[in-house]
């Protein structure tokens, strides 16, 4: 007894973070993903899961200690890169068809998956094996879902209509292979993961987190060129990969989450309003929601008067959801040209300044006036400032967001010129 639970302690302190780096060392792609994917340990799940953090946009992989330390470095590697090629395929953020069974949907994206990998442990859902050895490996999770409908496959009980003798024919003899005797042991019929968190999170996160997965995935393209391997990522993932990052960043809906996030409740009694603990004796509390949200322009002559023109020109659409406090700096603060962009109001972009770059008097006037967000247009063509008390975005051009001055775990985000 004493020998089980010294023995289930010691496998519940197995640390997926000390391995991963091992693990994935002939794999720079999915390294460089794995880099930006949070992992916590999870003994409240059976095997792993990944999800989007519904309060960050920022994607997570959860695991079961217990469940890794018993596998080998294959299998380890293999579940890992199952989990970031959930992330990969946009399985996460809205890719599944509407109106379709989740459950069935969720078998397809594993068996398009699995297609790719060849330790995962056994028994797991794979094309041209066991209740699915008729179907081709190497397809999209749209195609393997198609072909499940078409051999009426029950997600709740593992089955469909036989063998499928092939891509034209959906029924079979009704027994044999196309049946399972029993679940598998690490989840239902061989889905070892789990989905379950997949439909936690309101639409306008799942669009940040694409957004910043699109970013994601373009510098982890840009290591594996740089070091000219992409491990064992197929020439035809690849170009599905290339070809899915080659649009720019969608930063107007960045800037709108941004600004939705950083607002905060402002609480006021009103006398219209029936208290709940105290009703007709004190007046009651209405509350509303509005952002205030500083807006730093960096006026250094690196700034292109385009870059300026492209970033008024969605303020101009989200001052119908915040005020904005527009900060214009070069090496100080210019106070004098400090103003408030009233909610609903349209203006024009202008230069004040055309001097050098310092972000601390910016950061340290948003610090003192106690401002909701922090945003800040720029080149980063200066050292990295001072913590901000808020949270703080910067924008930039794609140049100046491949090559930056300084990291910084905070958003940067590029922006095209000319309204682009």
């Amino acid at each position: 007894m004493n020998k089980d639970n010294n023995k289930s302690e010691q496998m519940s302190e197995f640390n997926l973070n000390i391995h991963v780096a091992r693990l994935l060392l002939n794999e720079p792609f999915f390294a460089a993903i794995s880099r930006r994917v949070d992992k916590r340990p999870n003994l409240g799940i059976p095997t792993a899961a990944v999800m989007v953090n519904p309060h960050t946009a920022q994607f997570e992989m959860m695991y079961n200690p217990q469940f890794f330390e018993g596998l080998s470095d294959d299998a380890r590697k293999d579940i890992i890169k199952h989990e970031l090629y959930h992330l990969i395929f946009e399985h996460l953020t809205g890719r599944r068809p509407d109106g379709e069974n989740p459950r069935l949907w969720n078998f397809a994206t594993d068996l398009a998956i699995n297609s790719h990998l060849g330790s995962l442990p056994e028994g797991c859902l794979k094309p041209g094996q066991g209740m699915f050895k008729d179907y081709p490996s190497g397809k999209t999770s749209e195609w393997y879902l198609s072909k499940l409908k078409e051999n009426n496959f029950d997600p709740d009980k593992g089955e469909g209509e036989g063998e499928g003798k092939g891509e034209g024919e959906g029924k079979g003899e009704g027994k044999g292979e196309g049946k399972p005797g029993k679940p598998n042991k690490l989840g239902d019929n061989g889905q070892f993961d789990s989905h379950d968190h997949w439909g936690d999170v309101d639409q306008t996160v799942k669009e940040m987190a694409k957004e910043r997965l699109k970013n994601t995935m373009r510098k982890a393209a840009e290591e594996a060129s740089r070091s000219n391997s992409w491990g064992s990522i197929s020439s035809d993932v690849r170009k599905d990969i290339l070809d899915r990052i080659a649009g720019v960043i969608d930063w107007k809906k960045v800037l709108r989450y941004f600004v939705k996030t950083s607002q905060k409740a402002n609480k006021s009694t009103s006398i219209k309003r029936i208290n709940r603990r105290y009703p007709y004796i004190h007046p009651g509390r209405k509350t509303s929601r509005q952002a205030k949200i500083a807006i730093s322009i960096d006026q250094s002559g690196s700034v292109s008067d385009g870059m300026l023109a492209s970033f008024f020109s969605e303020l101009n659409s989200l001052a119908d959801l915040a005020e904005f406090t527009v900060i214009p700096f070069d090496t100080d603060v210019a106070k004098e040209s400090v103003y408030v962009w009233k909610k609903g109001e349209k203006r024009k972009w202008q230069r004040v300044r055309c001097g050098g770059t310092d972000f601390n008097p910016p950061t340290e006037y948003v610090n003192d006036k106690g401002f909701d967000g922090h945003i800040v247009l720029t080149d980063l063509c200066a050292p990295k400032p001072k913590s901000s008390k808020c949270q703080r975005m910067w924008m930039t051009t794609e140049y100046y967001a491949r090559s930056p001055y300084f990291q910084t775990n905070e958003r940067v985000i590029a922006i095209p010129e000319r309204g682009n």
